[in-house]
């Protein structure tokens, strides 16, 4: 029987379970679970999702799983590993305030940057510590261990406290921590102490595609070998496999521009997150809080379904006649506005119709990805190519657009479960010793021409003068 592996995206919408060949990447089979909504959770959907995924996909002619979970997160435990309160998401903004106290304490954004590579913002597992220890001070009392949501998982499917396992993560998802430094490859138990006011258990950080131990005999991957797991960003990274030059632009929930680096950043701006990869490299990252859900937002304001949305932004003409949106629908984590609504800004009798409308709120999602775009490149990792992923990438009207908005050559990429790939791709690792040699196809090339990058350096400009 074929000894296939098992890839699993536990993100904020949903579980999702890809059955995968090792020998070439194919997909043999796959699943999907929701998830509650809301920007917290109890850890203990995201099991029941998990373990009903894995029982519909089938694990009999399975070898081995990881897990690649949504960033950040923090899953606060008590001495046996059991949650004590909801996991507060990445896309939770209570702890804003405790973000800047953290910054402030230590010296400000420079030092935080030479620290661990990131600026705390809301999103980061620190800024939740510290949200916690001041907001719910019976619950910190209470908290023996700190794990992210795919550390979580991946001990559960160990058998979690019943097997007595340890904990373990991955030098990737815990780089997004604020208290573990990739340039230092080590854990910063100083900032750790700063933001929750002691000392807590935090996993082990496992090497890149280390085998972690097997599947709990009463557990949904009874036998299966365990990988290390990662977060969502450097599970697509890993499955992409992007070359020098690649910068990769997903559009989802939130919207991340990142790249393979092979030295670690440190950005004060606080701009881009210092992160490291889960093949032993580094992911400099920045992350928007508004991506796809402009899209949908904005199809629900004219009244039409996605095609719809998409004839309309392309009937448009570039620059939407003026017409500028900045959707900072809920409030922005790049730039650091946890607080900022959407504007539209140029409105005028001439320019009011409904294409411009679809246009401005394509541009003005794209052009916030482009500001990430630059942002990398001050910090050394500059672009020739944007590789587009995600859910947002499926629109035609974006597809069209983001060349003469990033002003650069644009491949989409075939509609896939990156993450679910690349966790696949670090259980086969974990299985057979060494990373596969296997990548994602690619699709055609958008060429940006001369036209696109002049309207780019246009929109851009038009863009930073009202986001501000």
């Amino acid at each position: 029987m074929p000894a296939y592996v098992a890839g699993v995206d536990s993100s904020t919408q949903a579980t999702k379970v890809v059955v995968v060949d090792p020998a070439d990447g194919s997909v043999v089979r796959e699943a999907r679970q929701a998830h509650p909504e809301g920007t917290e959770v109890d850890p203990r959907h995201w099991w029941t999702a998990l373990s009903a995924a894995l029982g519909e996909v089938g694990t009999d002619d399975v070898a081995a799983i990881a897990v690649a979970g949504q960033q950040h997160g923090m899953v606060l435990c008590d001495g046996r590993g059991e949650p004590i309160r909801d996991a507060l998401l990445w896309n939770d903004t209570r702890s804003a305030d405790a973000a800047h106290d953290l910054v402030s304490e230590l010296g400000g954004a420079d030092a935080w940057a030479d620290a661990v590579g990131t600026v705390p913002v809301a999103s980061i597992t620190a800024s939740k510590l510290r949200w916690t220890a001041r907001e719910e001070p019976a619950n910190a009392e209470r908290a023996r261990s700190v794990m992210l949501p795919h550390d979580w998982l991946t001990w559960r499917l160990r058998g979690g406290a019943r097997a007595g396992v340890e904990a373990v993560t991955d030098r990737g998802d815990a780089s997004g921590t604020g208290y573990w430094s990739p340039a230092q490859e080590r854990y910063r138990p100083d900032l750790l102490e700063l933001a929750f006011g002691r000392e807590l258990d935090v996993p082990r950080v496992a090497s890149p595609g280390e085998d972690v131990g097997r599947g709990h005999e009463h557990g949904p991957a009874k036998g299966l070998v365990v990988a290390p797991g990662t977060g969502d960003n450097m599970g697509a990274a890993l499955a992409i496999g992007s070359a020098p030059g690649e910068l990769i632009v997903s559009i989802g929930t939130s919207g991340t521009v990142f790249a393979s680096a092979d030295d670690p950043t440190a950005d004060p701006s606080g701009l881009v997150a210092g992160f490291a990869d889960a093949r032993g490299r580094y992911l400099p990252l920045v992350c928007t809080l508004n991506a796809a859900r402009v899209l949908g937002v904005g199809a629900t304001l004219l009244g039409v379904d996605p095609d719809g949305f998409d004839d309309l932004a392309l009937a448009a003409a570039p620059g939407a006649g003026g017409l500028v949106l900045v959707p900072y629908l809920e409030g922005e984590r790049t730039p650091d506005r946890p607080d900022a609504t959407g504007t539209i800004a140029g409105l005028t009798g001439a320019n009011g119709t409904r294409e411009n409308l679809a246009r401005a709120a394509v541009e003005g999602m794209l052009c916030g990805l482009a500001a990430g775009v630059g942002a990398l490149a001050d910090v050394g990792v500059a672009g020739e190519r944007i590789l587009l992923i995600g859910g947002g990438s499926r629109s035609r009207a974006v597809a069209a657009i983001a060349p003469a908005v990033f002003g650069l050559d644009v491949e989409v990429l075939a509609p896939a479960e990156y993450v679910a790939l690349g966790a696949a791709r670090q259980a086969a690792w974990a299985l057979h010793g060494e990373e596969p040699a296997w990548r994602v196809p690619r699709e055609s090339v958008i060429e940006a021409t001369a036209a696109d990058r002049e309207a780019a350096r246009s929109l851009r400009a038009a863009y930073a003068r009202v986001a501000g």
